[in-house]
């Protein structure tokens, strides 16, 4: 999917660019669904990367079904917001670590430096990388 057939608008990019937790939620398992928070970032072709353990349930969920939906929203003290991404997932090893990486620097910012022993720990460990091509996009502001 190329930039220009992203569902993915300039608003949404930006907002997604911001170090946001997003609640993932995979189509297949047991009713009513099991969301979990995810760190994530926006690839430049608008694929959403995730990462989790290779053992976790929504690795096994997504390998049965792939389809799945990443939802943000805006804190607390902000404009009410949110967007909500569907699409199909695909499930690889490759990057990961690097991703393990990226996120960690985001979601922890200046914190990050002085937590290197838990990164350390986290990049000693396996992860499977989680790709989620949007497919639809929706979207609030108030």
């Amino acid at each position: 999917m190329s930039d220009e057939d992203s569902p993915l608008n300039s608003d949404d990019r930006e907002f997604l660019g911001r170090p946001l937790y997003g609640i993932l939620t995979t189509a297949e398992g047991p009713v009513p669904a099991q969301p979990r928070p995810v760190w994530f970032e926006v690839g430049e072709d608008g694929t959403v990367h995730l990462f989790t353990a290779p053992d976790a349930v929504k690795v096994r969920r997504l390998r049965s079904d792939p389809r799945a939906s990443l939802v943000v929203i805006a804190p607390v003290g902000e404009r009410e917001r949110w967007l909500s991404i569907t699409g199909r997932v695909t499930l690889g090893e490759d990057g990961a670590s690097d991703l393990v990486a990226r996120l960690f620097a985001r979601y922890w910012g200046a914190e990050a430096p002085s937590r290197a022993d838990e990164l350390a720990g986290m990049l000693a460990l396996e992860w499977v990388r989680i790709d989620l091509h949007p497919e639809k996009v929706r979207r609030f502001v108030n």
